[in-house]
C-alpha cells in the first residue's frame, strides 16, 4: 500500500477515503508510509513493524518531476500559459498579479458548506478588488450549482474549468497561496512555500497541521474570511506559513520503494 496509514479516526471523514484506506491497510502485505506520523498509525493497527517503511509521498515526486518538465520547456510553459488565459478569458488578466487559487470537490460540503465556502470567497473579493482569485471549479452539479450563482458575476473572481496537472502546478507555483479542501493539495502547496487554507473539520495529514504549513479553516465563512485576510495583510505570518518545512518528503520515495524490493 503507497501512502498507507493516513488516517483521520472517523471513517466517515473524508468518506470514502478513510473507509479505503482502513480497509487497504487489512489487505496489504508491505505499507510505504508518507510519514512517521502514518508508521505510529500503523503501529498501533498492529501492522508488523519490519512490513512498515516511511518513503515520503510519492505526489511530491510526481510534483518534482513536473516542476522540472515546465521549467525546462519554454514550449510547454507557452502553452500551459496560453490555456490558462484562454480560460480567464479577461485580456486584462495577468499571472503576475497577486492571486488565491481556490479548489473545492468534498461530498461532506455539498449543499450549505458550499454556499458558506462562496460566501467567504466573495467577500475576500470584494474586501481585496486588487486580489484575483482563480477558481478551477469541479464538473459536479453540486459544486456548479452554488459557485456560478454566487460568484460568477465577481469581477475579480475568475471560474474556469478544472486544469490538466501540469497547468495546475504552474497555478499553484504561481499563486500566492491556496484555499482548497483536497488532500493532495495539503502535501504539493507546503513543497512550493505556499500557505493552504483547509476547508475541512478534519484531516488524514495532521503532519502540516503540526508544522504550521497549513490551517484547518472548514466551512466557516467567517473564518475563512479571517485567515485569508491576515495571510494578505500580515507578512509575519505569510512568512510563517510559506517557509515552514514541509513534512511530506524530498522527492525520493519512488526509489525507496522500489529499494525495498530489491
Amino acid at each position: 500500500h503507497v501512502e498507507a496509514g493516513l488516517r483521520t479516526g472517523d471513517i466517515y471523514s473524508p468518506w470514502p477515503e478513510e473507509a479505503n484506506r482502513q480497509v487497504t491497510g487489512v489487505l496489504a502485505n508491505y505499507h510505504f508510509a508518507p510519514t512517521t506520523t502514518s508508521k505510529e498509525n500503523l503501529l498501533k493497527e498492529n501492522k508488523e513493524p519490519t512490513n512498515i517503511i516511511v518513503t515520503g509521498n510519492t505526489v511530491i515526486d510526481a510534483l518534482y518531476l513536473a516542476l522540472d518538465k515546465i521549467k525546462n520547456s519554454k514550449e510547454l510553459t507557452d502553452m500551459i500559459v496560453q490555456g490558462i488565459e484562454d480560460e480567464v478569458g479577461d485580456i486584462n488578466f495577468s499571472l503576475d498579479s497577486k492571486f488565491i487559487l481556490v479548489t473545492g470537490h468534498r461530498r461532506e460540503n455539498h449543499g450549505q458548506g458550499f454556499i458558506n465556502i462562496c460566501q467567504g470567497l466573495k467577500e475576500i473579493a470584494l474586501k481585496n478588488p486588487d486580489v484575483n482569485i482563480i477558481y478551477p471549479v469541479h464538473l459536479n452539479p453540486n459544486v456548479q450549482k452554488p459557485v456560478n450563482e454566487l460568484l460568477s458575476n465577481i469581477k475579480n473572481i475568475y471560474l474556469i474549468n478544472p486544469m490538466q496537472y501540469e497547468s495546475f502546478i504552474y497555478l499553484m507555483d504561481r499563486s500566492y497561496f491556496i484555499i482548497t479542501d483536497s488532500g493532495g493539495v495539503q502535501e504539493e502547496a507546503p513543497s512550493l512555500g505556499k500557505p493552504v487554507l483547509v476547508m475541512r473539520d478534519t484531516t488524514e495529514r495532521p503532519e502540516a497541521l503540526e508544522a504550521g504549513t497549513v490551517k484547518l479553516v472548514g466551512v466557516d465563512s467567517k473564518l475563512i474570511v479571517k485567515e485569508a485576510q491576515e495571510l494578505l495583510d500580515s507578512s509575519k505570518a505569510y512568512s510563517k506559513m510559506s517557509k515552514a518545512h514541509n513534512p511530506y518528503g524530498d522527492g525520493e520515495a519512488c526509489r525507496r520503494i522500489v529499494e525495498f524490493f530489491k
